[in-house]
């Protein structure tokens, strides 16, 4: 069966949006082999409510029926050289039968709009060499640049 767009929906996530945060994680887990980060210890009710409630973060999925298809969740990072902000694409996940069906962009479309109201100046995100499907999308959107990521340890 072909998948379409035709009753999707893009929902941003709000306190109390516990059966579709769950389902973020659930997809998160399965599309980044991850369950030890994204189903081992979930967050508590308050921390989720306050997660949710700051307009910093943006939680997105994307919805058919009941079900959550793709999600994405970014971070408004606030400059201190301009009154600006930039937005970063943390997690960007679409269910394996939905992908290919613009979904990731739909989802993306739908930051652009947050992004603009808060006075957004550009919306980034990384992608791993050898992801062929998500560097693909992001050059369809964007302008790849070549950057090195360091993890700097806190011990």
């Amino acid at each position: 069966m072909t998948q379409t767009q035709s009753d999707l929906a893009i929902h941003r996530l709000r306190p109390g949006d516990d059966a579709r945060f769950d389902a973020m994680l659930d997809l998160f887990a399965e599309a980044f082999d991850d369950p030890d980060n994204y189903a081992a210890a979930r967050p508590g009710q308050a921390y989720r409510n306050d997660l949710l409630a700051r307009g910093d973060v943006v939680a997105l999925v994307a919805v058919t029926g009941a079900d959550v298809v793709g999600a994405l969740v970014a971070y408004e990072l606030r400059k201190f050289e301009q009154e600006r902000s930039e937005f970063y694409i943390y997690d960007l996940a679409v269910a394996e039968a939905w992908r290919r069906c613009g979904i990731a962009t739909a989802i993306i479309t739908a930051l652009k709009e947050i992004a603009t109201a808060r006075g957004g100046a550009v919306i980034y995100v990384q992608a791993d060499h050898g992801d062929d499907p998500a560097i693909a999308l992001y050059t369809k959107l964007g302008t790849r640049e070549d950057v090195m990521h360091f993890d700097l340890p806190l011990d």
